[in-house]
């Protein structure tokens, strides 16, 4: 990952600088936060600007302990939250249990958002009145389809990095500045997107693509790895470099013996390579 992003200090110009005191500007404004914290790269660097603005005393992690969360991010939400020193709070939160969200539809991340920032309000309503609740969109997340976005800004969510335009590279550039574990690591988005929209979301198979990611990352020692499941199919997204690689064997065999052993019947390796959202190309190409 390292040698595919190439962030050196020198990226960290006076004008990103500026930016970065707009964010702090933006936080220290708020009193307090609680910030909806995944552990990913985002999130992270939201905390950490958080604590520097506010105080470790006016800043809260909110993590929802959810099946939709992709293997080893709890782990790595928990310890960023102990490095920053900031009281972190997990709410239990099963998606599955609401229909409009395990019907998995085009607006899923829509019911999804509306759903776990409510529940992350109550908690603060409960626990911390008058924090306001902060989550890690960046400015080139509007390049996606995000429908979530609308559920949080109809909720007053607020989003300091897009509000600051800080972009995905200019967050990992910052994030390496203070020393953040999390600067390079790869995108990490919910478990649902592995899934076609319509396909209806189990416990089941959301454990079973994340086995199936974990598995490849053993066998290959890539970092950025997506299993879109079709099953009895899964189509496996790597870096567009990495494709030859794991089209040759013997790792093309490691892979395919993986991805078996965790229950699909058939492997298919993208040529078009990892890319953000594939499946949403169905919409935002229509």
């Amino acid at each position: 990952m390292r040698s595919l992003i190439k962030i050196l200090e020198s990226d960290v110009t006076d004008e990103l600088l500026a930016k970065e005191q707009h964010l702090l500007d933006i936080l220290c404004a708020m009193g307090r936060v609680a910030v909806a914290f995944s552990g990913g790269v985002d999130s992270s660097y939201l905390l950490a600007a958080a604590v520097e603005a506010l105080g470790r005393e006016n800043v809260l992690a909110v993590t929802a302990d959810s099946p939709l969360l992709p293997p080893g991010e709890m782990d790595t939400a928990r310890a960023i939250a102990a490095q920053l020193g900031v009281r972190h709070r997990l709410v239990p939160f099963d998606e599955l249990t609401i229909p409009e969200i395990a019907a998995n539809s085009a607006l899923r991340c829509y019911y999804c958002k509306r759903a776990r920032f409510g529940a992350l309000l109550d908690l603060i309503a409960a626990e911390w009145p008058g924090a306001v609740l902060v989550h890690g969109e960046n400015a080139d997340d509007h390049l996606d389809y995000r429908p979530g976005s609308q559920a949080a800004q109809e909720l007053g969510v607020r989003a300091p990095l897009a509000e600051a335009h800080l972009t995905k590279a200019e967050i990992r550039a910052l994030s390496r500045r203070r020393n953040l574990p999390t600067w390079d690591h790869p995108a990490a988005s919910c478990l649902a997107t592995r899934f076609p929209y319509d396909t209806p979301l189990s416990a089941e198979g959301l454990k079973r693509v994340g086995r199936a990611e974990e598995a490849i990352r053993a066998v290959t020692g890539l970092r950025q790895v997506r299993v879109r499941d079709h099953f009895p199919l899964a189509r496996l997204e790597v870096a567009a470099e990495q494709v030859a690689t794991l089209a040759q064997d013997p790792m093309r065999t490691q892979v395919v013996e993986a991805v078996k052993a965790c229950g699909y019947l058939f492997v298919a390796l993208d040529l078009e390579g990892y890319r953000m959202g594939s499946m949403n190309e169905g919409i935002t190409r229509a």
